[in-house]
């Protein structure tokens, strides 16, 4: 079976991984010069259904919950599985008890068990959840990561737009908000990445607040991302100056160190959404479409690629779990 992929995003590299690791003949075609610049490479990398749960449909928890498996098993050692921690400043502590009553998988935690899980915020809040099965990567790693062991699986990885040397038997377009759906709307978001040696951090921070919640992801080399903004729009231009001060004031509130921290960089992704905020798989003939994974790419990305594969392939199954996961 040939199969070739339009989008070398996290959707059409996790589906050519999956197609790959199954035997198929892969070919994905990116538009751009290299794996960087699209939506994925300014994703948090957050693998956390639970927390999602919060505004997401029980959909997201239900595709989610294997994601973090399945990139361990794709990229051994790429996954750190420390959790998710949720907090809120005192004066916010409602929008702790929100958060917890629509979500689970999660235990309350004290001012003393916060300080044993990130030492770094002892004394600066008073309590927290805890989601102990969620975790958390590097987009940017795991990209590459994902995009060289492609390589060395067989498949093939063209770039500028190359055209395929032979005609496949199957054709997949995982362009994303570029694929011009009208059905599709974007949905921007901003983020920073903040370097500081004055604070460390071992998981995925999450800062609620009523207008501006923030999620602070710990990356390699004192490097922290920084994000949250979820705009409706599709312009992908720089970051607004309102976005950044807004992210620059929640990280401060967390911990003051971030005030000192070098501003590495700021970036933005659009990202795909249906009307329902949920995933599509969908097939006419010869071609395919994964589209829509909104702000949860990595998340869902392995659950797409699964069900897509299995179209692909034959699975008899398939077409009714893509029915069944938008119930």
């Amino acid at each position: 079976m040939k199969v070739l992929i339009r989008g070398a995003g996290v959707a059409g590299l996790t589906l050519a991984h999956e197609l790959a690791t199954r035997g198929a003949d892969v070919t994905v075609i990116e538009q751009r010069g290299e794996i960087a610049g699209n939506a994925s490479w300014q994703a948090g990398g957050m693998l956390a259904p639970w927390c999602e749960r919060e505004s997401a449909e029980e959909a997201v928890l239900k595709l989610g919950r294997g994601a973090a498996d399945w990139w361990d098993a794709a990229l051994p050692g790429h996954v750190s599985r420390g959790g998710t921690l949720v907090l809120a400043p005192a004066r916010d502590i409602g929008e702790l008890d929100r958060f917890g009553r629509r979500t689970s998988g999660f235990r309350k935690l004290g001012a003393g068990e916060i300080a044993a899980f990130e030492p770094a915020l002892a004394g600066r809040f008073g309590r927290g959840l805890f989601f102990a099965d969620e975790a958390h990567l590097d987009p940017r790693k795991a990209l590459h990561a994902l995009g060289d062991k492609l390589l060395g699986m067989g498949a093939r990885l063209e770039f500028h737009g190359s055209t395929a040397s032979a005609i496949p038997d199957i054709e997949v377009d995982c362009t994303g908000i570029a694929a011009r759906r009208p059905e599709l709307r974007g949905v921007r978001g901003e983020m920073l990445m903040l370097r500081t040696a004055d604070i460390s951090l071992a998981r995925t921070v999450r800062l609620l607040h009523p207008r501006i919640p923030i999620y602070v992801v710990p990356r390699s080399e004192n490097l922290f991302m920084v994000g949250a903004t979820m705009v409706e729009s599709d312009a992908a231009g720089p970051i607004t100056a309102r976005s950044a001060m807004e992210l620059l004031s929640a990280a401060y509130a967390l911990h003051p160190a971030f005030g000192e921290a070098e501003l590495v960089e700021a970036g933005v992704g659009v990202r795909p959404a249906f009307a329902d905020n949920l995933p599509r798989v969908d097939r006419d003939g010869k071609n395919l479409r994964i589209n829509g994974l909104y702000r949860h790419g990595f998340l869902l990305a392995p659950a797409m690629a699964r069900q897509a594969a299995d179209l692909i392939l034959g699975n008899p199954a398939a077409k009714e779990f893509a029915l069944e996961a938008h119930r």
